[in-house]
């Protein structure tokens, strides 16, 4: 049985009881949670390895400052660096991306306006030629393959997750206007000034603190399943899976190697602002509790950027993810089944688990991160923490 560590306030039990059972049954192996309430932290939980090594018996417990890489998580905290920008009056949702990022019109992307890369609709989701990972790695390459790039649908007109592009393509607009990279921008802005544990881009001295991920693949393939035993609302999505040459795929592969090691120390330093994010769940449900309301003197956004920022901008089907989707400018929104629940909830998912959002009508700021990323729909873990706190709002 794995010990579970921590502390929850009075009536939050259940949610210490449904963290528990992701260890006795839904397949945690590191994991911790966090949820703060009126500006206030109600639970705050961890448990079970951090590095489970060789299977020699050196596994490395995880500790109250274990550090999680949270992939596509990290898209909520760019977000929120980019809104600061907004509220300051540095950043437009309505100008031109190219007003900041003159190089970006090319392509025929000159009047895609900012809420429009904000929320997955600027097309930008893949590239005719993938970058080598290196050079990915090394920021200004990519950045500059996507200025050049044309958009694989007219702008505005749709919306597909870009799922690798964004952190780079909202991190350019960052980094042009602050004059600092989008994770000297957070770390300074935001991370110091609330005391948040968490980095796009890690320190070499943050290393060891680092939790390492273990993954469990898919039992079936949904690219090599006969579309003919597929329910139908699944068809053109698995189809899409099957096809290298679909958007879905290619979404997925700007690099060369299309699969990266996040795991490596290198793709971990570097600032990858849609996907490389590392940090803990205390800090993550620290960050939304900060823009919904005050946390220990500091709050992040006013009430009109909060407005601004959450507000729907896209939704219906996902030419990417092939199935309904929902944005506000940069932070994904709630849709049936997923488990970003609630109707007035706003953050982001990771692949394989994490999650972190903000509910500002039950004011909850929310942390769930975890190191056995576990592919496909299957995946009941942090669904059923937020129907534990969510229980014990009632």
């Amino acid at each position: 049985m794995t010990m579970i560590k921590g502390e929850v306030a009075g009536g939050f039990e259940g949610v210490r009881e449904a963290f528990a059972e992701n260890f006795a049954r839904h397949g945690d192996i590191g994991a911790a949670v966090c949820v703060y309430v009126d500006g206030r932290p109600v639970v705050d939980l961890w448990g079970g390895v951090a590095d489970p090594g060789n299977g020699n018996g050196n596994q490395r417990p995880w500790e109250r400052d274990t550090l999680q890489l949270v992939y596509s998580a990290t898209k909520g905290v760019t977000a929120t660096a980019a809104h600061l920008l907004v509220q300051r009056g540095l950043l437009d949702l309505d100008a031109p991306v190219a007003r900041y990022w003159p190089e970006f019109a090319a392509g025929g992307k000159g009047e895609i306006p900012l809420r429009w890369l904000l929320s997955h609709q600027a097309g930008v989701v893949a590239l005719d030629r993938p970058v080598p990972l290196g050079e990915a790695l090394a920021w200004t390459p990519i950045v500059d393959a996507l200025a050049a790039q044309q958009p694989q649908w007219t702008p505005g007109t749709a919306h597909g997750y870009h799922g690798r592009t964004w952190g780079w393509l909202v991190g350019e607009v960052i980094r042009r206007v602050s004059g600092r990279t989008p994770g000297q921008f957070f770390a300074e802005e935001v991370a110091a000034p609330l005391g948040v544990d968490f980095f796009i881009g890690l320190p070499e001295a943050e290393r060891g603190r680092v939790s390492r991920m273990v993954y469990k693949k898919p039992d079936t393939d949904l690219g090599a399943v006969p579309l003919e035993s597929v329910p139908e609302e699944f068809r053109e999505m698995v189809a899409a899976l099957g096809d290298p040459d679909s958007l879905t795929n290619r979404a997925f592969a700007v690099t060369d190697p299309a699969e990266i090691d996040f795991n490596s120390p290198e793709v971990q330093a570097a600032e990858l602002p849609a996907s490389n994010g590392i940090g803990t769940a205390r800090g993550l449900a620290r960050m939304y509790a900060a823009l919904i309301g005050e946390v220990d003197g500091v709050r992040l956004f006013s009430p009109e950027t909060l407005a601004a920022a959450t507000e729907e901008q896209a939704s219906g089907k996902d030419q990417v993810l092939v199935m309904p989707s929902r944005f506000g400018a940069g932070y994904m929104l709630p849709t049936d089944g997923a488990p970003l629940t609630g109707s007035s909830a706003f953050g982001h998912p990771g692949r394989g688990g994490s999650l972190a959002f903000a509910d500002p009508v039950h004011r909850v700021g929310f942390g769930y991160v975890m190191n056995h990323v576990i592919e496909g729909a299957e995946d009941p873990r942090a669904g059923a923490l937020v129907d534990a706190v969510r229980s014990a709002l009632r």
